[in-house]
């Protein structure tokens, strides 16, 4: 698990660490992370030695780690120049040890460069690019061959607490982050910016107040979390998962959230809904009935995906929210919650809930756009609600009620076909049904969905049955069990 800080929190730790160090320590170490850095890249293109660096370099502290990083680099023999944003303004010391290692300023772009550091702005920094740092930005964007560009902590234009880009940015295949990630890195268009993201240890993380503003899971965290039989297990203790989705118009949402629940935990999987005359032709394994009121005993329920939202939909949702038992969601259930006559229901719900709009259906229910900070939209929603939201997108954000977050970072936008919200919301609701905590749940869900998206992609264009049959190697490449070990369902 991976811990995300905003800059306030950030610049605390950093006061307080280098109240202990003698002057200079901290940038002297975040200087040496980045030029190592900028040598393994250079040795993969070829070599260090008279390789040319040019350094983008802004006022202030982060200026001044590329400054001293390329002072390190001019001591290796690369070629180091630096084109500075403010003159007046330049690290004054960091300029200096950059000449005197045989680096210079430079008047224009040079003609061969093999390597762009990114020191513009820092973490401090807020609104879009301006003035000179704008233009050096759009100068780089139209370079023809572009050069590898390394961005110091983040890329110089995004918004670090928000991860937003409110304007023309530098675009970083490597970001060097120091000390700790920030939300820019993770979440947002930023993040796609920020390009590989290195961390580098200068000593701010025992100094960090606070808990952490995203939380991001990896692979050890969703081995962990996953829900295996036990020796002991049948299909009612691994958990009974009620889908009610589809109708008579869109069928294929039921059989693709019935593909999700299938690909999950959950010992026994029911489907409740209009189509239930094409559901166990398709999945023999699923039991089928027409209405909720019919499809017997769940753990939890999958609710909305191409329900519809006349009457026969309406009730249905209202029966998901009485039911004693997690529920998801999802589609056409949150259209139908959009006009506030179910808000009672589903603020007073005893049992987790969980949300899964994309950014339409969330504008629809939230009355406004997310905007540029997704994870405080996410937030705000799952306050709202009372509920789990898994806001959709490349970097879709999971939103506790209770404020915490979390980001999923295995998206990708081979998901953005019709369908595959459908077999998220059935994988999700199979992790409830078989005992996960709901915004764990969510978590596990959107990782895996995820990785299934990028199975399917190495095949060719993605349709959501790609996705749905990805899933379990998706699965089994994370939760395999050693031999000899008997795995107990979590409570």
């Amino acid at each position: 698990m991976r811990s995300v800080y905003r800059v306030a929190q950030v610049r605390s730790a950093e006061s307080a660490l280098m109240a202990t160090l003698p002057a200079g320590t901290l940038m002297q170490r975040a200087a040496a992370g980045l030029a190592r850095r900028c040598a393994v890249t250079l040795r993969g293109q070829g070599g260090v030695y008279a390789s040319r660096v040019v350094l983008l370099v802004g006022p202030g502290d982060n200026g001044g780690d590329a400054l001293f990083a390329g002072a390190m680099l001019a001591r290796q023999g690369v070629q180091v120049g630096a084109l500075l944003g403010d003159p007046d303004r330049a690290h004054a010391e960091g300029l200096a040890a950059l000449r005197g290692a045989g680096g210079r300023v430079l008047a224009d772009w040079p003609k061969r460069i093999d390597l762009v550091v990114d020191g513009l702005l820092g973490i401090g920094a807020t609104g879009a690019l301006r003035g000179t740092a704008l233009t050096l930005a759009e100068q780089l964007a139209e370079r023809t061959p572009r050069p590898v560009v390394i961005a110091v902590d983040v890329p110089s234009g995004v918004g670090v607490d928000t991860g937003d880009v409110p304007g023309t940015a530098i675009h970083a295949d490597v970001t060097v982050a120091f000390g700790c990630l920030k939300p820019a890195h993770v979440v947002g268009p930023a993040a796609v910016l920020a390009g590989q993201v290195e961390l580098v240890d200068i000593g701010i993380v025992p100094h960090l107040v606070g808990d952490p503003a995203l939380r991001v899971a990896d692979t050890a965290d969703i081995a962990a979390w996953w829900p295996h039989p036990g020796p002991v297990s049948d299909k009612y203790t691994r958990g009974v998962v009620g889908v009610a989705t589809g109708s008579a118009g869109y069928p294929g949402a039921a059989l693709l959230s019935l593909s999700g629940a299938l690909a999950g935990p959950a010992g026994l999987v029911r489907y409740a809904g209009s189509a239930h005359e094409i559901v166990v032709p398709a999945h023999p394994s699923v039991i089928a009935a027409p209405r909720m009121a019919e499809a017997g005993r769940v753990q939890a329920w999958v609710c909305g995906s191409g329900l519809g939202t006349d009457d026969r939909a309406a009730a249905e949702v209202r029966g998901v929210l009485a039911a004693p038992v997690p529920a998801l969601l999802d589609a056409d259930a949150i259209t139908l919650l959009v006009d506030g006559s179910m808000s009672s229901e589903l603020r007073s719900r005893d049992a987790p809930t969980v949300l899964t709009p994309h950014d339409r259906e969330y504008a629809r229910l939230a009355g406004a756009d997310p905007g540029a900070d997704r994870v405080a939209a996410a937030q705000k929603l799952a306050s709202w609600t009372r509920s789990v939201v898994l806001l959709k997108g490349d970097r879709t954000v999971v939103a506790g009620p209770s404020g915490e977050a979390w980001v999923n970072p295995t998206g990708t936008p081979a998901l953005a076909t019709g369908g595959t919200g459908d077999v998220l919301s059935g994988l999700l609701g199979s992790l409830l049904a078989a005992g996960l905590p709901a915004i764990r749940a969510a978590v596990v869900a959107a990782y895996i969905h995820g990785l299934a998206g990028r199975i399917a992609a190495t095949s060719g264009p993605v349709t959501a049955v790609d996705v749905a049959a990805a899933l379990r190697p998706a699965i089994a490449s994370l939760t395999r069990t050693p031999t000899g070990t008997a795995p107990v369902r979590p409570t």
